[in-house]
């Protein structure tokens, strides 16, 4: 099952190639043949996809290596490191747009062979609707991450093309010959708010940050179908690449042999891991009373009093 997993992940991320491939050979062309400051930013950001493809595809394959002696915990922040350098490129790459279409705004330049721009977008269109099919398919069978974002990202190329599809046709059809360079400044600015939305997660995935809300209230709800875990504390959380860590403490009588205390932990990391199966979970034994030290802020109460709103 899981080489069935691997197997489609990998399929998904090289039709993202492939697809990638085409469209910046197919808007180079067309760049070429109508002058477009949006085709141009249409390009710059295929080019971009074809970069992030390549990097997600090595990012995810490092992340996917087992744990080894040098890296205890795994190496899922490959995915994120390598999401950092795709930020750095979608950066550059868009103030370069900027600046391109603010200096054809100022020059007043126009576009020509309108068809042909019209055209390729309208292929890419087809070609992105077609990619993104198969990559539901295998978000469906796997629920790889990597394929998720991957998804979103292709979701906003329709609407890139859309924007260049636009601009020429406002352009040549209508002459409005500012419509091109200010189309291509609002893809430059899209490319930016891209370029921000990926660092933050994957600064927050570098500084472990904790899981959302409602990841985290799921876990608990999960925990408290286990009565031996009535009083489960100070839970902490996070995630490197496709793994997720977690770790909590809980109060178990005194009077517990050792044996008795591992067997119920056995029995609640199954269950629990069975639930969250990419999830690699530690849990800590404290003694019924047991008071933390005080004044210590990642003390958290009870967190089924929490996800029941008896504590803020």
């Amino acid at each position: 099952m899981a080489m069935k997993r691997s197997t489609l992940a990998r399929s998904a991320a090289f039709a993202s190639i492939a697809v990638a491939l085409l469209l910046v050979t197919l808007k180079t062309w067309a760049s070429w043949r109508t002058g477009s400051t949006a085709m141009l930013g249409s390009l710059a950001d295929s080019a971009l996809d074809l970069v992030a493809s390549l990097a997600t595809l090595v990012g995810v394959w490092f992340a996917a290596q087992p744990a080894d002696r040098e890296h205890r915990f795994g190496h899922g922040k490959a995915e994120a490191l390598a999401a950092m350098f795709q930020v750095v490129l979608i950066a550059l790459s868009a103030m370069a747009i900027i600046v391109r279409a603010a200096m054809r705004l100022v020059e007043g330049g126009e576009t020509a062979g309108a068809q042909e721009g019209i055209a390729v977008s309208a292929i890419a269109i087809v070609a992105t609707f077609a990619l993104l099919a198969w990559q539901r398919v295998v978000i469906v069978r796997t629920g790889s991450v990597a394929i998720q974002a991957d998804n979103v990202h292709y979701q906003s190329d329709l609407l890139l093309n859309l924007a260049v599809i636009a601009a020429l046709v406002i352009d040549q059809y209508f002459g409005f010959g500012l419509a091109d360079p200010l189309f291509g400044l609002a893809i430059g600015a899209w490319l930016l708010w891209g370029a921000w939305s990926a660092a933050s997660t994957a600064v927050d995935q570098l500084l472990d940050r904790e899981w959302p809300d409602e990841k985290r209230e799921a876990f608990v709800a999960a925990a408290a179908r286990h009565p031996e875990l009535s009083n489960l504390h100070d839970l902490r959380t996070r995630t490197s690449g496709t793994q997720d860590f977690v770790q909590f403490h809980v109060d178990l009588p005194g009077g517990m042999t050792v044996d008795e205390a591992h067997d119920v932990i056995e029995r609640v990391e199954a269950d629990l891991c069975a639930r969250f199966p990419e999830m690699e979970l530690l849990i800590h034994i404290d003694p019924q009373g047991h008071v933390d030290e005080p004044g210590n802020r990642l003390v958290e109460e009870n967190q089924f009093d929490r996800l029941e709103g008896k504590t803020p």
